[in-house]
């Protein structure tokens, strides 16, 4: 918060408690020179105003917030940069990645700093810890089971879509259908495959996909042969002389798409005989990935998440696409 800002929060909350105060002291104050009850003279419906003071039990109470307002000002963080003597922050407000979230949660936490966040965080890990570890391992304590064995315990599976739906559905969907840039993960379209080895190290170290743009390459006119050609591999009616000269440019795409088009996992490139379109499957949304290519980050979640919860999230995704009974009962 800029100094300018720190000011101006600062003096109106100053100011706001201190005016209400000096309003509450004048009015106990006897400005009308006469005897205490006295009747003033004034009559409404019956009511007769009399020159009584405010009520005890009114003003102290009255005054008891004020006295709780500097005690909770002085204390916590409310007037503008002021960090408040217990120095309790809600969050790391200054973290721009996180990397430096991380750190951050970590150094309260082993300096048992008033931060919140880093409070919850350690307090669930304390009481839901053992549950996370309880679902996700053998109980002879030989290791974790396999995904298809998590998926199959209906409990587990419940615990694994509730992490999805607070850490993955932002960008996947609560459904998991994914949208435009972001894959859908009820389907047989992996990228980088849908073995349960390959969803863990998806879903631990993150995803970086990078196409490059081929617009200054091919020229107008190639990319435009190029995406007949890409279309046509998924059976869409094409411009047949348009599709043969792109097959011809499709070279420089075999690297990662292969001679037959069908991608490879390894890379991250999608098949593209299939009708599944990560960025859609319009002409100009596929002319557009020809032309600029394409970036798509998923970030790593092995830091955040932690190892058990990433078991839990990996079969509750490997169970999208591979149906058991314990999620197909409803």
């Amino acid at each position: 918060m800029t100094t300018f800002w720190s000011v101006w929060i600062t003096v109106i909350t100053l100011g706001t408690i201190f005016g209400i105060a000096a309003i509450l002291i004048w009015c106990l104050k006897d400005k009308m020179g006469v005897e205490e009850g006295a009747d003033m003279g004034h009559e409404y419906d019956g009511i007769r105003e009399l020159n009584n003071p405010l009520p005890k039990w009114w003003t102290y109470l009255f005054f008891s917030t004020f006295i709780f307002s500097a005690i909770y000002l002085a204390l916590f963080p409310g007037l503008g940069n002021y960090p408040g003597l217990l120095g309790w922050t809600s969050s790391p407000q200054q973290v721009k990645s996180v990397g430096e979230m991380e750190a951050s949660i970590k150094n309260a936490q082993q300096n048992k700093q008033l931060d919140q966040y880093a409070k919850e965080l350690d307090d669930a890990e304390k009481f839901y810890g053992q549950s996370f570890k309880k679902l996700a391992n053998h109980a002879d304590g030989s290791g974790y089971k396999s995904l298809p064995e998590i998926a199959a315990d209906p409990a587990a599976l419940r615990v694994g879509q509730n992490l999805f739906l607070q850490n993955c559905s932002q960008c996947h969907g609560s459904d998991a259908r994914g949208q435009k840039g972001f894959p859908n993960l009820t389907d047989q379209a992996w990228l980088y495959g849908g073995e349960p080895e390959a969803i863990l190290t998806t879903i631990k170290h993150g995803r970086v996909g990078a196409m490059p743009g081929w617009g200054e390459t091919f020229g107008a006119d190639g990319v435009e042969e190029v995406v007949s050609y890409v279309l046509h591999l998924s059976g869409r009616k094409v411009n047949s002389r348009e599709a043969a000269a792109g097959k011809v440019r499709f070279a420089a795409c075999a690297a990662c798409h292969g001679t037959d088009g069908k991608g490879n996992p390894a890379f991250g490139a999608p098949d593209l005989t299939d009708n599944d379109w990560l960025f859609g499957d319009s002409r100009a949304d596929v002319t557009e990935t020809v032309q600029y290519g394409r970036q798509g980050v998923m970030p790593a979640w092995e830091n955040i998440l932690g190892e058990d919860k990433i078991q839990l999230v990996g079969a509750y995704v490997w169970s999208l696409s591979n149906p058991t009974p314990s999620n197909t009962s409803d």
